[in-house]
């Protein structure tokens, strides 16, 4: 049995700081899956092709490349909360810019909109994981960093609804109206600036990072060599790879969901995005739940490798488009996505003392692999069909199977 449930989640003088530093996963998870229906949104509006519409994720994950080692450098002269604010800010000016783009038409300033959105979100990946982890106890920075990403599950619920709701159930054909995207983007900008204002007055109490210092070896997240290099850790460099294809096969999934709904199973575009945000996230959000319950009495590495093999099997089935039967193992790719994240990144910490930082903001520029890989599925899509482009993604998953079976081993 995992030794974690002897170990206290958390202590009562960092709850108002978790709280606030969960509620980040939260926005953040909806801001991702929203790009998910502005991607089908601009194709109508805009009359773009799949591969052509993949510049959104492109806009959105390709900032995480820039972006990451800056903001762990900010996070270590500043510090977390300061951290936070300076992504809590790019992502309310990003979204404040969408009211621009809108007025203009313009498809590539809309890309760079979401671009400095995406620089918010890598700046709080980057600084909340770590903020989190150090929130406790280094031996149950799994579980809080697990039950923080199951808040992201339910921003990844939201934000589809929201988004079709907003941009696709009043979606008239042909119409090249952008007028729903600016007033939808203007009250995001303005809910985040609230939030950003408000964690600027909580008093975060001082930390005693656990991945630097602890009173014993088994407590701490140390590093065992400290002579070795941030690079000489394999298992982190395993890891930031694992990232990279974790979030290439996630991106790439989520920004065809709603073509494969509306050409596999007939549903219209919004009634998809409906479906995205009750049904594919609510399995993410499930997954979340059962993954942290099973991190109790399961190691981590065991269950990621197990879901890594569930999601090739997954895949193979979506690929055939078998209808209900393909469609409903669409969204189980999603239960099987729920753990990948947090615990590429958590194994990928490990023991890594004062280099975890400068590591964590490595592990969130694999998530440029997001940029990338839909344009592959959407190239894919548009050749052969949306189905045939499900099958790419299994060697993301034997990538991550590999990490998780055996080089997920720190050694010393």
């Amino acid at each position: 049995m995992n030794d974690n449930i002897k170990v206290p989640f958390t202590e009562k003088k960092f709850l108002v700081t978790i709280i606030f530093v969960t509620s980040l996963f939260m926005f953040w998870g909806i801001a991702i899956t929203m790009a998910d229906v502005l991607n089908k949104h601009f194709q109508h509006t805009m009359s773009l092709s799949k591969t052509q519409s993949a510049f959104v994720q492109f806009a959105v994950f390709g900032a995480y490349a820039v972006m990451g080692i800056p903001a762990g450098l900010f996070m270590k002269r500043f510090g977390y909360q300061k951290g936070v604010l300076l992504g809590l800010s790019l992502f309310a000016l990003g979204a404040f810019l969408f009211v621009p783009a809108a007025n203009i038409s313009s498809f590539a300033f809309f890309a760079i909109a979401l671009f400095i959105v995406g620089c918010g979100l890598s700046t709080l990946e980057t600084v909340a994981h770590p903020f989190v982890a150090s929130l406790g106890d280094q031996r149950t920075s799994d579980l809080r960093i697990n039950f923080a990403q199951t808040f992201n599950a339910v921003g990844a619920m939201i934000g589809p609804v929201i988004g079709g709701y907003f941009l696709l159930s009043n979606n008239v054909e042909g119409s090249t109206d952008l007028g729903s995207v600016k007033t939808l983007y203007t009250v995001i900008g303005a809910v985040i600036l609230i939030v950003a204002i408000s964690f600027s007055f909580v008093k975060v109490p001082a930390l005693t990072d656990p991945h630097a210092v602890a009173p014993d070896s088994e407590a701490a997240n140390i590093d065992t060599v400290p002579g070795k290099g941030l690079f000489e850790h394999k298992h982190f460099v395993w890891a930031a790879i694992a990232q990279f294809f974790n979030v290439a096969a996630q991106a790439g999934t989520w920004a065809f969901f709603i073509n494969y709904s509306h050409e596999i199973i007939g549903l219209s575009d919004s009634k998809a995005s409906y479906y995205m945000g009750f049904f594919f996230m609510g399995m993410m959000l499930a997954g979340r739940i059962i993954g942290t319950f099973l991190m109790r009495f399961v190691a981590a590495n065991k269950l990621l490798a197990a879901f890594a093999i569930g999601n090739i099997l997954m895949c193979v089935i979506v690929a055939q488009g078998f209808g209900m039967v393909s469609f409903v193992a669409l969204l189980m790719i999603n239960f099987f996505f729920s753990i990948m994240f947090p615990t590429i990144f958590s194994l990928g910490l490990k023991n890594l003392g004062a280099h975890t930082q400068q590591a964590s903001s490595f592990i969130s520029m694999g998530v440029v692999g997001g940029a990338f890989f839909p344009f592959l599925m959407g190239f894919i899509a548009d050749q052969y069909g949306t189905a045939h482009a499900y099958y790419t993604p299994i060697v993301c998953y034997l990538i991550i199977f590999l990490f998780a079976f055996r080089f997920y081993k720190v050694k010393h």
